[in-house]
């Protein structure tokens, strides 16, 4: 159901606390974790806690929600000093969604390419 955690979702098993990630940054809704494959100097993650399959159904069911996810993306980027940076939501296996919960890559630290993949 969406919303509820999924048991086979590994970012619901981070907010679980079940499986260990590199928290940088926790609210009351989100959690921001440092990518394990990290593609840019800065390459954090920033998800929502509840379960969403991708940000369009996240915006959909939990407006309130996707702009936090969005506030601590600046929150992120911030942090880590960053003048530019790139906010990223992959939606679909073609765009390279790999995890099945919405989440946000905030993506900095070198020159980022347009247009990008």
């Amino acid at each position: 159901m969406p919303g509820e955690p999924q048991d086979d979702c590994l970012f619901c098993k981070i907010v679980a606390g079940q499986i260990p990630a590199t928290i940088v940054r926790e609210t009351e809704t989100t959690i921001a974790f440092r990518d394990i494959n990290p593609q840019a100097p800065t390459h954090v993650l920033v998800i929502p806690k509840v379960h969403y399959r991708d940000a369009a159904s996240l915006a959909a069911a939990e407006p309130v929600i996707t702009a936090d996810v969005l506030r601590e993306a600046q929150a992120v980027a911030d942090e880590d000093k960053l003048e530019s940076y790139r906010i990223v939501f992959n939606t679909g296996a073609g765009a390279g969604q790999t995890v099945w919960h919405a989440h946000a890559h905030v993506l900095g630290g070198r020159g980022l390419q347009w247009p990008p993949g």
